[in-house]
């Protein structure tokens, strides 16, 4: 039976180690049922038993964890590496190679002050790197559950706060254990709330590189179709021109916001069409705004105009990208910028509309989207891997990566795609390889992804900063003798 673990505070995990380290295996901690929680004398037993662990932490200090993780090959973000070993001792990763070396180094470091090395055992598995997910939309659910508009206009904050958290969970459970989180989509700055509150170990979930509230051009984003003597909220901030924008920028910054998102054109007007909004000197404003505070400028972009722009304003990488050109791509290529196409998205809103996938004709839209994500490998742009997850279901991230070999990258290039690439991409200078310093973010999946890239789906075991959140073979790894 497939069992999911969630330390939802590492201190204390420690301590509980360290308090039963005579015995020879490592038990996770229980949680109560729900009955557990509405009674009053259990939430009293609770919080006093809390206590006395903050006591003992006062008293006694910290043990370190240790990990011996034994998959039959590791994906260090590069390359394949058969019969390879990765030892792991609080959040970072300590040594990664050859399976002799690194159970040596392991077993020679133990120390009376340490809790014992416990070896976990991935047979069948590729140990990866936590993947990271480049285009999410942590308070949207799919459109066919509920329509874009209704969910930005009728429902409350707090309902789409409430299932943001499912969705953090799910996401992190899949293997994600860092998103690219462009846009609360008229959910105001809450995207702020969540990421602390998973920073903070309140809840389970990736680590979150934020957009806040995005920034549109007067009258080009949405909901719209309602009269023009109506003012309706929209799905991000309105701003232009020279005061307003430096303003905006820098208000999303202060509240938070790691990455300022654009929208370089959108679908505006009485005849829905796809056109650029900012001007290039308004793109170029924003992005030296933006870049003063240390923080990029990416761009929802799908026109032809909208992508040069962008390009040309400084943008770092470019969404969807639905109508690029040859020429288009080759400027993208000779700018350095990355091109993130949600191959997902397009095809999840198709199927919404009627299209029956396998047995209809694939629609035109996605026949023009093989032809310009063909043209975009052509001609070397990088491809940030993304999907647009909020759009289809959380936790189904995967079906990127399935769409990007489907459309024509290989399967380890997919690999790359949402693990290295999108760490260099996103400035993560500690994420996305299986390496010396770096972050324990790491997955284990059954099967070759590298030859089988459905293999993704087969998670079976997820760490994220050194803490075991999933591990669906046996939750008692035993410690070295």
């Amino acid at each position: 039976m497939n069992k999911i673990l969630f330390l939802p505070n590492k201190r204390l995990v420690k301590i509980s180690h360290k308090l039963s380290s005579a015995v020879s295996v490592w038990h996770p901690p229980s949680f109560p049922t729900f009955a557990e929680y509405i009674t009053p004398f259990t939430r009293l037993k609770r919080s006093l038993a809390f206590i006395g662990v903050l006591s003992l932490i006062h008293c006694t200090g910290m043990a370190q964890n240790s990990f011996l993780l034994k998959p039959d090959r590791v994906f260090d973000g590069l390359e394949i590496h058969e019969g390879w070993r990765v030892w792991v001792r609080d959040e970072k990763i300590v040594l990664v190679g050859e399976q002799k070396t690194v159970e040596a180094e392991a077993h020679k470091s133990q120390t009376s002050g340490r809790n014992p090395l416990q070896i976990i055992d991935l047979k069948g598995c590729t140990l990866l790197p936590g993947f990271i997910e480049g285009h999410s939309h942590l308070f949207l659910h799919p459109y066919n559950e509920t329509t874009w508009d209704d969910q930005v206009l009728k429902e409350a904050r707090s309902l789409r706060t409430a299932r943001a958290t499912l969705h953090a969970q799910k996401t992190l459970m899949a293997g994600f254990t860092t998103v690219r989180d462009l846009g609360t989509e008229g959910a105001e700055f809450d995207d702020v709330g969540l990421k602390q509150a998973i920073h903070q170990g309140i809840i389970p979930g990736p680590r979150m590189i934020i957009a806040t509230k995005a920034l549109i051009a007067t009258g080009s984003y949405a909901p719209k179709g309602f009269s023009p003597d109506i003012d309706v909220p929209q799905g991000a901030e309105e701003a232009d021109g020279h005061d307003r924008l430096i303003q905006a920028v820098r208000r999303q910054i202060g509240k938070g916001a790691d990455v300022i998102k654009i929208y370089a054109d959108y679908r505006w007007g009485l005849m829905g069409e796809a056109r650029p909004t900012f001007l290039l000197d308004e793109i170029k404003l924003i992005v030296e705004t933006a870049r003063s505070s240390g923080r990029p400028t990416i761009a929802h972009a799908g026109s032809a105009e909208g992508m040069r722009r962008a390009i040309l304003g400084g943008c770092e990488t470019l969404e969807h990208g639905d109508a690029g050109t040859p020429e288009i791509f080759s400027l993208m290529h000779d700018k350095g910028v990355a091109l993130c196409p949600t191959l997902a998205a397009g095809d999840a809103v198709a199927q919404y509309r009627g299209w029956k996938k396998g047995t209809d004709q694939e629609p035109e839209r996605i026949k023009n989207k093989r032809i310009t994500f063909k043209q975009a490998l052509d001609a070397g742009v990088t491809i940030c891997f993304g999907g647009d997850v909020g759009v289809f279901s959380h936790g189904d991230n995967a079906r990127e990566m399935e769409m990007m070999v489907d459309y024509g990258m290989k399967p380890i290039d997919v690999l790359r795609s949402a693990t290295s690439t999108n760490a260099q991409i996103f400035h993560l200078s500690q994420a996305g390889n299986v390496k010396a310093n770096f972050w324990a973010d790491l997955v284990a999946v059954e099967g070759r992804p590298e030859e089988h890239i459905s293999d993704v789906r087969k998670v079976k075991f997820v760490m994220k900063n050194g803490v075991i959140f999933r591990h669906d073979t046996s939750l008692n790894p035993m410690p070295a003798k």
